[in-house]
């Protein structure tokens, strides 16, 4: 099994999954966050050495206590080499205490640089980058993903060095007291060197496919259960069962795979653990023979492989882990990867004038859904754009916004091209209200601060009076009430409210709503279209709408339909033509 295939550089396939971080980007990556830490780091190695050193003492003053009861040593003598021992033991104890203590913090440290890294990440992505990658994979890597690094960070990291360093330690301590019996248990060893050899060749391409068919499994769920009503209207719940199952059953087999490599790899590691007690036994007995090796060197050096059998027993347990680890690791450093689309510093717009030039622009993989738009939107004006479904109105506002670039021509903000402006900057001038709205985890005013955090409540108030929210001041704690999750649910008109109030305490000079108050009632929706006229006086306006009455207030209309602009004028001058938008009128009117 292979691990799914990435675009070079970093680019985000179409239609397929987010990138994956090569192994150079994941080194770097690990390199960073060790020199983030690097205190943390030395005092845990030296912690573990420390441990290490300290449990070589037990086995080394057991075989010379053997020696020198052959020798004829006294009870004394035995009792303080027998309280030597326990004094190493205690040592060992306490050291790999604190060894394990910093490597801890090291790793929630480090895990807390991770998640807030992907964070900033999924935040700095283009709108259509995480459109066309979909929930999701993003969502398996913000959760699934990061946990699994996690989960190394905190047990397995710590571990493993803790277990390395002993490993080290426990075969320097017998090549020193018979470099001929080390030789030979280390031989017997071999086999966990070749077993762990074939499971790492294969091991990360494996986690790397299990992990891309987790993300498809929770596209496919949660895309059922986000379009549940569609999917029950339209009849599609077996197709919709069929495509999970075939999403469950590619997940199942690549855990299967697995499965399989970890069923070869530990059965070898266990055997190995055993073989090199044997033959240093053997070939001990045989060399004592000769007086080549006393026989408390041998005892020694057999019990050192006995002990080695804990940390490497450690170090191949967690080695599965490492693997998971490493495969989720390059899945959320990843998303670092890609290719965003290249801001040029084009310079300052001159004004908040909007050129839209010969736009042509389609989906991926579909053919173009606006075909050489021109418009122009002069500052301070109200333009109401309107036309049928699938007209491209709501295409041509995401353009306008830059969330997404056409194919060919060029949308201009005083004289700038979208494309050149950063989003910071291109926010100052122009905000997109469409109709999906959320609501934030916390407090009402944590909801509105969002758009001006050194926004004061007196201003919070002001601006829930221009969008018409009355319902915050009959709330149990008014600004200070909790919202979603085990406080207030505001249902979707209140949602809708919210994201207006957002919009005028960010202050834009454009503000793009399409279909923004399409959640309101009719006479709710109006009052409020009004309300926020009289708040955003001066400003630009585009009103992407339906309720023709929108368009009525404007002073112009821009009519749609199949991908261009069809007509341009007045209300009063586009009833006057008899032309697509007068039908409109009179379809909307009944008559």
């Amino acid at each position: 099994m292979t691990a799914p295939t990435q675009p070079a550089g970093g680019a985000l396939p179409v239609g397929g999954p987010l990138p994956v971080a090569g192994a150079a980007e994941v080194r770097r990556a690990a390199v960073r966050l060790v020199r983030q830490e690097g205190r943390a780091v030395l005092a845990m190695l030296l912690l573990n050495g420390l441990a290490a050193a300290a449990g070589l003492g037990g086995p080394w003053l057991l075989g010379r206590i053997i020696d020198d009861v052959r020798g004829g040593a006294g009870a004394g003598h035995v009792d303080r080499l027998a309280l030597g021992i326990l004094g190493f033991a205690l040592a060992q104890l306490l050291l790999g205490r604190f060894a394990r203590y910093t490597a801890y913090r090291f790793g929630e440290r480090t895990l807390a640089r991770i998640r807030e890294g992907f964070v900033e990440r999924v935040l700095a992505l283009p709108a259509p980058v995480g459109e066309r990658a979909g929930a999701g994979d993003l969502m398996t890597r913000g959760t699934a993903d990061v946990a699994t690094v996690g989960t190394t960070l905190r047990a397995a990291g710590p571990e493993v060095s803790v277990a390395l360093v002993q490993v080290v330690f426990i075969l320097a301590a017998m090549l020193a007291i018979s470099p001929l019996l080390g030789v030979c248990g280390l031989l017997c060893l071999s086999g966990i060197w070749f077993a762990t050899r074939w499971y790492l060749r294969r091991a990360h391409a494996g986690y790397l496919a299990e992990g891309a068919a987790a993300s498809e499994v929770a596209e496919v769920l949660g895309s059922t259960a986000a379009g549940a009503r569609t999917v029950e209207a339209l009849g599609l719940e077996e197709r919709r069962i069929a495509a999970a199952a075939e999403a469950i059953e590619r997940c199942r087999v690549t855990r299967i795979h697995t499965l399989r490599l970890r069923s070869v790899l530990f059965p070898v590691v266990d055997f190995s653990y055993v073989a090199p007690v044997a033959v240093v036994l053997l070939i001990g007995s045989a060399l004592r023979g000769t007086g080549a090796v006393s026989i408390g060197a041998v005892v020694s050096c057999a019990l050192y492989f006995w002990q080695l059998a804990e940390p490497l027993d450690k170090v191949m347990l967690w080695i599965d882990q490492i693997q998971r680890g490493h495969a989720s690791f390059a899945r959320v450093e990843g998303v670092g990867g890609i290719d965003a689309p290249a801001v040029t510093g084009g310079g300052r717009p001159a004004d908040d004038r909007i050129d839209v030039v010969g736009v042509r622009y389609a989906y991926q993989g579909e053919r173009d859904v606006l075909h050489g738009v021109d418009l122009t939107v002069r500052p301070g004006e109200r333009l109401a754009v309107v036309g049928p479904s699938g007209a491209g109105k709501s295409t041509l506002g995401r353009l306008l916004a830059g969330a997404d670039t056409p194919r060919t021509g060029q949308v201009t903000v005083g004289g700038v091209p979208v494309a050149e402006l950063d989003p910071a900057q291109l926010r100052r001038h122009v905000v997109l209200v469409s109709q999906e709205h959320h609501v934030f985890l916390g407090t009402v005013r944590d909801n509105l601060r969002i758009a001006a955090p050194e926004a004061t409540d007196q201003e919070l108030q002001a601006v829930l009076a221009a969008v018409d929210v009355d319902w915050v001041d009959e709330l149990p704690d008014g600004l200070d009430t909790a919202l979603g999750a085990g406080g207030y649910r505001p249902d979707a008109q209140q949602a809708q409210q919210l994201a207006l109030a957002r919009v005028v305490l960010a202050d834009p000079h454009t503000l793009i709503l399409d279909e923004a108050t399409s959640l309101l009632d009719p006479a709710t929706a109006r009052h409020t279209e009004r309300s926020l006229a009289a708040v955003l006086k001066g400003r630009t306006v585009i009103a992407i709408a339906h309720r023709l009455h929108t368009a009525h207030d404007a002073d112009r209309v821009a009519v749609m339909d199949g991908g261009r602009v069809t007509e341009l004028g007045s209300h009063t001058e586009l009833l006057a033509a008899d032309g697509g938008y007068a039908a409109l009128w009179r379809s909307w009117h009944g008559a």
